[in-house]
């Protein structure tokens, strides 16, 4: 793979990781405004996005608790975006990791090739000069 091919990629799994980030963000700032929006138990905003944080990440410390029907049916919603958007980021982070890992392997690899791709146009060259002598003694028996 080219260095510009490798760069290319690595610039758009950092950017996947990034994108994931701000999704994760913006579910977790959406879920605390729904919390205190929809529960009464939930006297502040910093209350409701910790809720929103404990649901996404399905802790459930039992501190906050949604209370109504409407935001334990909004709760079911926080954590399944919640659960999506932080094993996306996850994934994307285990991707930057992978990536220089498969990137060193594959370097190898290319290596090993060259190395091997050199031994046989070397085995060729040798196999053609055999051949090439052997012509020739055959060709020196017919003409005797």
């Amino acid at each position: 793979m080219s260095k510009q091919n490798r760069l290319r990629r690595v610039r758009l799994v950092r950017r996947g990781l990034l994108y994931s980030l701000a999704l994760a963000v913006a579910i977790l700032v959406l879920g605390g405004v729904g919390f205190w929006l929809l529960d009464p138990h939930v006297h502040s905003l910093s209350d409701g996005l910790w809720l929103a944080f404990e649901t996404a990440a399905t802790v459930g410390y039992g501190d906050i608790v949604p209370t109504t029907p409407a935001s334990r049916l909004f709760s079911v919603a926080v954590v399944l975006l919640g659960l999506a958007v932080l094993s996306l980021t996850t994934a994307s982070l285990s991707a930057i990791f992978v990536d220089e890992e498969v990137e060193v392997e594959e370097r190898q690899i290319e290596r090993d090739l060259m190395r091997e791709i050199g031994a046989l146009r070397d085995e060729v060259a040798l196999l053609r000069r055999e051949l090439a002598a052997l012509s020739e003694q055959v060709g020196a028996r017919r003409a005797s």
